[in-house]
């Protein structure tokens, strides 16, 4: 039998999704799974998208500019204005979601060897995108016991090799729900300028900023212009992570001319998904008022009850709707993997993603796990107390 590529051994498993066999194997045993590893809110998706996709009148489901529908990206650039980001039309790929407007900026900026700098933790499909794009990962770690704030500048230049072509960063962030300030972004700036590097800044979770902390876009920043590559998606903005709509956005024209050939080879993205994120665009601030202040709501729930589990730490975090929980176990990944294989309490349990996916230095996060507080609180209140529980007489509980 031929064997199969070494990219694809090499590629890494999601940290978030790995775990879905034993979990489906607990429900299959009557076993109910609050479901605390994936970013899919239970928030619902605004009627203004949903009422125009059930509303297109199409007698064929035609493909659109592989750039996406022209109308969205003019009505998108009104978007990104009431966010002081002046872009137009051109400056702008609407991508099959924010994931593949990582690939496109990954396989348009970097060469084969290269290397990107990336704060970790870090979302795990930037492993797995520049594995993929054959960019090496230089991380430059984050710590829970300072909330995961930027890095210092001085720990970034030590990364700085001759192969190094470009940082990243999430901001809002997840996995770490840290929103880094204008002071730390600035910083950055000056070292980008100093290097000439790429700045890649993955900002889908700006609407969700709390305790009036400013969100700052990278596209902010003066004298980087023709550096910076933003992502984005209306997965989290709309709750509407199965439309599959993202974009690439870039006011430095050599980039921009070169992704396009990219979103060409893959033709066009999603139609219908187009339409709702358009209309969804109308959405009345009153919506996200709303959902900001659920988030808020889960947050302090969450954070609150997590530290006061013995011997969990997790830090409050200022944006998206992510935590990182330190607990008191030998191994996450075995944790988490035993909940759902071997734990339950009055038949109910949690499923939580293991820190370690969210690294790429080896050993890191090995007691940290990922939370996404997505539930109502009256499900965050069960799932928090099967966490208790599950400490309590977990194997390999270390205090």
């Amino acid at each position: 039998m031929p064997t199969i590529s070494q990219k694809a051994t090499a590629m890494p498993a999601s940290p978030i999704r790995k775990l879905v066999p034993f979990a489906e194997a607990a429900k299959k045993r009557g076993t109910k799974i609050y479901h605390l590893n994936i970013g899919q809110p239970d928030i619902e998706t605004p009627d203004t998208f949903l009422n125009a996709v059930k509303n297109a009148d199409m007698k064929i489901v035609e493909y659109s500019h592989s750039a996406g529908n022209e109308s969205y990206r003019r009505k998108l650039c009104g978007y990104y204005q009431e966010y002081n980001i002046n872009v137009d039309q051109n400056d702008i790929i609407i991508t099959c979601g924010g994931s593949e407007a990582i690939e496109i900026a990954l396989l348009t900026c970097f060469n084969p060897g290269d290397e990107i700098i990336i704060p970790e933790p870090f979302y795990a499909n930037y492993n797995g995108f520049s594995r993929a794009a054959d960019v090496i990962v230089k991380p430059v770690a984050s710590s829970i016991d300072t909330g995961f704030a930027l890095p210092s500048i001085e720990d970034f230049e030590k990364q700085i090799t001759p192969k190094t072509k470009g940082i990243m960063i999430c901001n809002p962030g997840n996995p770490t729900g840290r929103l880094y300030t204008k002071e730390e972004l600035e910083a950055l700036s000056i070292l980008v300028k100093k290097y000439d590097l790429f700045l890649l800044s993955d900002e889908v979770y700006r609407e969700f900023c709390y305790d009036g902390m400013e969100y700052v876009s990278v596209m902010h920043l003066a004298g980087i212009e023709n550096n910076v590559v933003l992502l984005d998606s209306i997965s989290k903005r709309y709750s509407a992570c199965g439309a599959r709509i993202g974009a690439m956005v870039s006011k430095n024209k050599e980039i921009m001319a070169a992704a396009i050939k990219f979103a060409q080879a893959r033709l066009s993205p999603p139609t219908y998904g187009q339409i709702g994120a358009e209309a969804a665009l109308d959405t009345p601030k009153s919506y996200f008022t709303a959902v900001n202040k659920e988030y808020v709501s889960r947050r302090d729930y969450i954070t609150e009850a997590l530290n006061n589990i013995e011997g969990v730490y997790s830090p409050k975090p200022s944006g998206a709707f992510y935590c990182i929980a330190r607990l008191p176990i030998d191994n996450a990944d075995k944790f988490c993997q035993w909940l759902l294989e071997s734990f339950n309490f009055n038949s109910e349990t949690v499923m939580l993603a293991p820190a370690t996916g969210f690294y790429s230095t080896p050993g890191a996060g090995f007691n940290e796990v990922r939370i996404a507080y997505v539930l109502k609180i009256e499900d965050l209140k069960a799932a928090m107390t099967c966490l208790e529980e599950g400490l309590k007489v977990y194997p390999g509980r270390t205090i």
